[in-house]
């Protein structure tokens, strides 16, 4: 049986940096400042890597880098949360099956592991919320920063709204979410969106990295309440046979993934 070892590094340093005209530069804080109406950007580059033993004992290195801005602004879009690295570890654990699939990122972000699913052969559309055009614009840097920007579809959609990009997704297979289940607020206005996409393609699948962050709060109501059902994946060998510290992903925080799907 053929053997793989899987390993993820990010480098959180600030790495030569790259502006919004695309152009290098040698200063500590990647982009423009703020004296141009735009906030500075901090790259974080995540390396993902693997290693391929086949039958006959050959071995083959894979290697995939992706490059994330962070933009210095109080806003949930512009960091990569805890919960991002680790669903993208799982996905290039499992990239295999991404190939050729419909993936849908849900409240993208910094849009790591839907960059990742992109590169590993998947039609991916990455969506944030419809009302924040500056969240789609940084999908949209993210996107040009790693030149998948003409294979990935961007679009708005609001928890808890119908609105028309739903109905133009086209079939879905796969659904991903990092950390969408942040304020109990929204829970329901997630679910509801994601039952409806999941009605409509009852073969796919909800993964989701989940923080916790309080044991009070719970999902199971709104499942149960949507006609829908989780199962939680363990992550106790999420990079086992690797250097992956999937601890050291989690930065001393409880996150659990997700496996929803209708019941």
């Amino acid at each position: 049986m053929p053997a793989l070892d899987e390993s993820i590094s990010h480098d959180t340093t600030s790495p030569p940096t790259t502006t919004h005209d695309g152009l290098m530069s040698d200063d500590a804080s990647d982009g423009v400042s703020a004296s141009d109406g735009l906030s500075s950007e901090k790259v974080k580059t995540f390396v993902f890597t693997s290693r391929r033993t086949a039958q006959d004992g050959t071995q083959s290195e894979e290697s995939l880098e992706i490059r994330i801005p962070e933009l210095l602004e109080a806003s949930y879009s512009f960091y990569i949360w805890p919960c991002a690295p680790v669903l993208a570890l799982f996905l290039w654990e499992h990239r295999d099956d991404l190939v050729g699939k419909h993936v849908l990122e849900l409240g993208a972000g910094t849009s790591l592991p839907g960059i990742l699913a992109s590169k590993c052969g998947a039609s991916v559309t990455l969506s944030d919320s419809a009302n924040n055009t500056r969240a789609l614009q940084h999908i949209r840097r993210c996107t040009e920063l790693n030149g998948v920007q003409n294979q990935v579809r961007i679009i708005g959609i609001t928890w808890g709204l119908f609105l028309n990009s739903l109905f133009t997704l086209g079939p879905l297979d796969l659904i991903i979410g990092s950390d969408c289940f942040y304020e109990p607020t929204v829970f329901e206005d997630i679910v509801v969106i994601v039952a409806f996409l999941l009605e409509k393609n009852p073969h796919a699948r909800f993964l989701c990295t989940y923080q916790e962050r309080s044991a009070d709060w719970s999902i199971e109501h709104f499942l149960n309440k949507w006609g829908l059902t989780c199962t939680h994946v363990p992550l106790d060998d999420l990079g086992a046979n690797s250097n992956v510290s999937v601890d050291e992903l989690m930065q001393a925080h409880t996150i659990h993934l997700l496996d929803i799907r209708r019941r």
